[in-house]
């Protein structure tokens, strides 16, 4: 059984990496089944948050005004998890996320990791819902829900939990147990960023228009300012 790893969790604007940002990072540093380190962080996405979000997770714009950026974190996350097996429920999604932060900034995030929502489904099949609040209810784990680094923590005792009940049964699948780290693999392409001519049209359009934006027009990628663009036009005219 695996007993050492990175467990991560993260709070993002949406659940689509191509459009969404993240807003916070956290991880729990395990070794030889003790926790050894634990780390968090907000991150200014360059947007305002969507309502469905502040509600969800507590979080506020004012919290993350003066968060530092994903190009400031990312390195530090890079290093915490260098050569670590991830841990994480669903966590591909959190993966794609950090992988798509990766790429942008041409730096390399190949990593393996293990999946305990796969495990989760695998044998609590009858349970109504495998969602990590309702596992933590389950387990009677103590949990306060879409915080990352709370869920983070949480995600860890989950593992554990999983491991005692069913790590000698699946252990019979050799290398294709769901508690053996799996190659990570999602393809991602660099976005690229926003052009002068875009940042212009768009500055443009928002004076002529006294549009208050809800997003940094100097942090969109080509295809954000596109969209961007397109919807004024649509809404506002030239």
């Amino acid at each position: 059984m695996t007993e050492s790893y990175v467990c991560i969790d993260l709070e993002t604007t949406g659940l689509d990496p191509k459009r969404d940002r993240i807003i916070e990072i956290g991880a729990v540093k395990v070794e030889n089944n003790e926790t050894v380190k634990e780390w968090e962080t907000f991150v200014n996405p360059g947007k305002k948050l969507p309502q469905r979000i502040v509600e969800l997770t507590g979080i506020c714009d004012g919290q993350l005004a003066a968060a530092p950026e994903i190009t400031e974190v990312l390195p530090e996350l890079i290093d915490l998890t260098d050569g670590a097996v991830l841990l994480g429920h669903s966590l591909m999604f959190d993966y794609s996320f950090v992988k798509r932060a990766a790429v942008n900034q041409r730096l390399s995030f190949e990593r393996k990791g293990i999946d305990t929502l796969k495990i989760a489904r695998k044998y609590l099949a009858g349970l109504e819902s495998r969602s990590l609040e309702s596992l933590c209810r389950h387990y009677g784990i103590s949990h306060n829900a879409h915080r990352a680094l709370h869920d983070a923590r949480a995600t860890v005792e989950l593992y554990r939990r999983l491991a005692e009940q069913f790590y000698e049964v699946e252990a019979a699948e050799g290398a294709k147990s769901l508690f053996c780290p799996k190659s990570l693999c999602c393809r991602v392409k660099r976005d690229t960023p926003v052009t002068v001519p875009q940042k212009e049209q768009l500055y443009k359009l928002a004076d002529k228009h006294k549009l208050i934006l809800d997003y940094d027009i100097e942090r969109l990628t080509r295809s954000e300012a596109s969209r961007q663009i397109d919807r004024i036009l649509a809404e506002y005219g030239r």
